[in-house]
């Protein structure tokens, strides 16, 4: 009876540290994903054009800014980069999902 409560305590215990782990990961890929393309945010549309070639969609949003979508996959998993642009052609804004 004790060896069946430690072996479930254990298990327990196991799958709470792993599902930290891949919480700290991939918090850490966000972070590093923020960093690298949040770098654009206030720079001209062209930087980022230069950078990432032409975006994979464009429309304008309900606001009459430009948002431009590349779109990728890796390892299956799609990925999808926001970028907004004024009216100016200044970006003013980056969000991603599912990329890793």
């Amino acid at each position: 009876m004790n060896i069946k409560k430690i072996i479930i305590i254990f298990f327990i215990f196991l799958l709470t540290t792993s599902c930290q782990t891949i919480k700290e990961k991939s918090d850490a890929v966000v972070e590093k994903e923020n960093q690298e393309y949040g770098k654009f945010v206030g720079k001209n549309i062209n930087n980022l054009k230069i950078e990432l070639g032409n975006p994979t969609e464009d429309f304008r949003n309900e606001l009459g800014n430009k948002i431009l979508l590349y779109k990728t996959k890796k390892y299956g998993i799609p990925c999808e980069r926001k970028f907004e642009i004024d009216k100016n052609e200044i970006i003013i804004s980056f969000a991603s999902s599912g990329c890793i």
